[in-house]
């Protein structure tokens, strides 16, 4: 069993939240799956590492590869509530607002459905 050590900064360091965003791959086949789950840490580093321990138990339950990219967001908040940014990510790109969309979320080949609103 993996144990975690410490340092003296994160003994004395109050938990905060974080969310880590883990990137997996479907086996077998050309799928890609970003899941963010929520942590209460003393730091980054907590974070993704309970991140990634609870990554490779969500392997033994899917037909997934984790792919060892985690990225972690601390949430700066006390309590997670209705509306509570849990994820961002700045990312600088020269593409027009509508070619962005289309190359990083809508592609047409996510499986996803539309919603009217």
């Amino acid at each position: 069993m993996k144990r975690s050590v410490l340092s003296r900064a994160e003994v004395f360091s109050p938990t905060r939240w974080y969310s880590v965003r883990c990137i997996f791959k479907r086996r077998d086949q050309p799928q890609y799956e970003e899941r963010i789950t929520v942590w209460h840490a003393r730091s980054f580093e907590a974070a993704i590492e309970r991140a990634e321990a609870e990554a490779i138990e969500y392997l033994k339950s899917s037909d997934f590869e984790y792919l060892r990219l985690a990225q972690a967001y601390d949430l700066r908040t006390d309590f997670i509530e209705d509306g509570t940014e849990v994820f961002s990510l700045i990312r600088s790109s020269p593409l027009g607002p509508e070619e962005y969309i289309e190359r990083f979320f809508n592609t047409g080949s996510e499986a996803q459905r539309n919603i009217e609103l």
